[in-house]
């Protein structure tokens, strides 16, 4: 399915339970597309309606502006909330789309029921935020094929378990075929779009959960606990030998802790 909303195009699915459901929004990560929140979706849609999008520059979504902010994604959200007519939703998000939904929330309270904030990047070193502007940059002048197995390299380290094979053959295939110009600029708001939120979380008033794996070099655990140390309802959770894919690649434990989480403050 398809929506406009301020001149550009979001292609979308909406899975489940339909007008009897609470509403759910899952925003996925830079380089990828609605596709990889499959397992949630599998997991939630008997409870939930479950809205899966593209954001823009990746899947069938239209392109950003070439000079694209933050905000830019935030007002892809507000307007697919506003077509379908979902006054207020659980909100969910990975790695960049962790980074959306909490600025979402920041600037819409009312519409977010819950937050779920997976692998979000947040107050990034200098040194952090270097290295992902030479990817940028990299995207930029190569486009996404040249990097692909560098990005595979830091999602899933030494795992080579037949589980993560799988899982990696798929990402790999996202990534090679996102569009060259989408992923590049999406990957340069992904590059300072953390600076956004930092100093802001102590106005979320709806209940959070910032959620990171134990091995993820970029998206910490320090990052979640700290995120979670400053919004007023927020709870961390760091789930154990888990990397930055976690919610697409051993997808249980999430789905477990987001349940756990939406039963407590959905009830």
């Amino acid at each position: 399915m398809e929506t406009t909303t301020g001149g550009l195009k979001t292609a979308y699915g909406v899975h489940g339970a339909g007008a009897a459901g609470s509403a759910m929004v899952l925003v996925h990560g830079v380089g990828l597309r609605s596709d990889v929140w499959a397992p949630q979706i599998a997991a939630f849609s008997a409870s939930h309606r479950v809205i899966a999008y593209d954001t823009l520059g990746h899947g069938g979504s239209d392109l950003p502006p070439e000079s694209a902010s933050l905000g830019v994604y935030v007002a892809q959200l507000e307007g697919l909330l506003d077509a379908l007519r979902i006054p207020r939703a659980v909100v969910i998000g990975h790695s960049m789309g962790a980074i959306i939904a909490t600025a979402f929330a920041i600037a819409n309270p009312g519409r977010v029921a819950a937050l779920g904030a997976l692998c979000p990047v947040y107050d990034r070193s200098d040194q952090s935020r270097a290295a992902a502007l030479a990817r940028a940059e990299a995207l930029a002048a190569t486009g996404p094929a040249a990097g692909v197995e560098a990005t595979l390299a830091r999602w899933f380290g030494d795992d080579a378990s037949p589980q993560a094979r799988d899982k990696a053959a798929a990402l790999r295939s996202w990534l090679a075929d996102a569009d060259p110009t989408g992923y590049a600029r999406a990957y340069r708001v992904f590059v300072s779009c953390d600076e956004a939120i930092v100093g802001r979380l102590g106005t979320l008033a709806m209940p959070a959960l910032f959620l990171a794996a134990e091995h993820d070099p970029n998206s910490t655990p320090a990052m979640a606990r700290r995120m979670a140390a400053e919004a007023p309802r927020g709870q961390a959770v760091v789930l154990p030998n888990a990397r930055h894919m976690v919610p697409f690649v051993s997808p249980e434990p999430v789905n477990a802790r987001l349940r756990g989480f939406l039963e407590e403050h959905e009830a």
